[in-house]
């Protein structure tokens, strides 16, 4: 059963405290290293505030062992009600660095009200100091982060984080992304397209699409997925890149499917041929923009491979 705060004992609210500071001080160290590869200043930003929170728990171990010897009760923040349950984002790779400087404001704050709580509760003069001056270190604590940001994230350091981040952005998102809609767009143009020059119905032509496009998609998630785990490429959690994929796959094809729900056949055909030039068109700008493709070059690999699955299509169905 949690305990109330205000029953706990000075000797417990230093306990929860020195736990505390020390949690948090490995939180840090964990940010820390999960982001010295790629985010390198913002490393040393977090492991100068695991330094000032060991410095902490040294003090209020120091209080504690004047005032109640050296053994320290087990009990810890989860053991009491009000404070805030923490997503284990540590845990997770590759972290994401807003997350993890948005995980320390919190900390930060948390530790300020349970300081300002602690001390009013506390009689004893120099333990209600010393947890005074530790809430007023809190409190500064975002200037400080700020100060040490500016310290650690130069201009040269920021834009190579930035580089980073871009980089990690195109690995996990946009070219599993880039893959499921290329996939989805000129794979599912020969069976889609077949089956409606060989039967000239929309409805059948709309059934065949949207079973190619589900089926696509899921194939495309799991071979992605399965491809690598992400933790020698960087290229992240393969859950999350096998969705995207998946998901980009599905829609790729979902396109081009759904003007076949018109009931007139040419005018079915014809819009679903301006939406396929659109996903194409599209597929250029993504690979322009993000893969440093050169527009009119990424637009010929797309159109060409696009109109040679169409005609594949055609053919097949008229024969």
């Amino acid at each position: 059963m949690l305990k109330k705060f205000k029953d706990l004992t000075e000797k417990e609210i230093l306990a929860i405290a020195i736990a505390a500071e020390e949690e948090d001080g490995r939180i840090y160290g964990e940010f820390a290293d999960a982001l010295r590869d790629e985010y390198p200043s913002t490393a040393q930003m977090f492991e100068a505030m695991r330094e000032e929170e060991v410095g902490h728990r040294d003090r209020l171990f120091a209080m504690f062992r004047q005032r109640f010897g050296d053994h320290i009760p087990l009990i810890r923040r989860e053991n009491v009600k009000g404070f805030l349950q923490r997503k284990p984002v540590w845990l997770v790779r590759p972290l994401g660095v807003k997350v993890a400087r948005k995980q320390a404001e919190l900390m930060e704050m948390e530790a300020s009200r349970f300081y300002a709580r602690a001390a009013s509760r506390t009689t004893d003069v120099s333990t209600r100091e010393l947890l005074n001056k530790l809430a007023d270190e809190e409190r500064k604590h975002e200037h400080a982060a700020g100060e040490l940001e500016a310290k650690h994230l130069t201009v040269s350091a920021k834009a190579t984080e930035d580089e980073s981040h871009r980089k990690l952005f195109l690995l996990q998102v946009v070219q599993p992304g880039l893959a499921g809609l290329m996939d989805g767009s000129v794979s599912t143009l020969a069976p889609i397209f077949a089956a409606a020059f060989a039967s000239h119905k929309s409805w059948e032509a709309f059934l065949v699409g949207l079973a190619a496009s589900i089926g696509a998609g899921i194939s495309m998630a799991f071979s992605e997925g399965l491809s690598d785990d992400g933790s020698l490429t960087g290229r992240g959690s393969p859950w999350l890149r096998g969705g995207v994929t998946g998901l980009m796959t599905t829609a790729g094809g979902i396109g081009h499917t759904l003007p076949f729900l018109i009931g007139s056949f040419r005018v079915a055909m014809l819009v679903a041929v301006i939406v396929v030039a659109v996903e194409l068109g599209v597929i250029s700008y993504i690979r322009h923009r993000y893969m440093d493709t050169p527009f009119l070059q990424a637009s010929f690999q797309v159109i060409v491979g696009g109109v040679l699955v169409f005609l594949t299509g055609w053919l097949i169905g008229s024969a």
